[in-house]
């Protein structure tokens, strides 16, 4: 592992540092110049020098916001970051609603446990029908009237349907995944293209 070079304002302070302490072991001799504890790197020329720092006393703000703690995306963002894996023209088309599914299922009022082996099932039979694009309508979900200590995203359904097109068996039949245009459901439903039957 490489270090980095130290700032002139941090050496200045190792020096002020290394000023006040004694040697343990005065009979052997540095072993690098300056009383540094590893080796200065050369200066390079394309690299700029840092600006000082600022005056800071203890109690004073920081003028610096904070990152946001965002750990993940939210799933519109997720799927709509997605790698382009179809066509592009046809992709573009797509998001634009011009492109009629050959085939739908709605997943309304369903539990995970009953949705899931019926997305299963769509899935395999459109795949085997050699079908190439389907709409899967999941619906956004409702807000609960209570969130408790930890709040829950709204649509169960809406965020675990992505997860399964992308795990075994169905992930080898999906070629892409998109959220589906207004005229098709917007944010409630998914476009889902499948790959050509081999």
């Amino acid at each position: 592992m490489s270090r980095r070079k130290l700032r002139p304002d941090e050496l200045e302070l190792w020096n002020r540092v290394a000023k006040t302490t004694e040697r343990m072991h005065p009979a052997k001799t540095a072993k690098s110049k300056q009383g540094l504890p590893f080796r200065e790197e050369k200066k390079s020329p394309d690299k700029p020098n840092r600006e000082p720092l600022e005056q800071f006393e203890i109690g004073q703000k920081s003028k610096a916001r904070g990152a946001r703690h965002d750990v993940l995306p939210g799933l519109p963002e997720q799927i709509a970051g997605a790698p382009v894996q179809m066509d592009r023209k046809a992709y573009d088309r797509l998001k634009r609603g011009k492109l009629k599914p050959e085939g739908r299922i709605d997943l309304h009022g369903m539990t995970l446990d009953q949705a899931k082996p019926a997305l299963q099932s769509f899935i395999m039979t459109s795949f085997a029908r050699e079908r190439r694009l389907v709409l899967v309508i999941t619906g956004k979900g409702r807000q609960s009237e209570d969130d408790g200590p930890i709040p829950q995203r709204p649509g169960v359904l809406r965020h675990a349907v992505p997860q399964w097109l992308k795990s075994p068996p169905l992930s080898q039949m999906v070629l892409q995944i998109a959220e589906a245009h207004l005229r098709h459901g917007g944010g409630g439903a998914y476009y889902v293209y499948l790959r050509r039957k081999r």
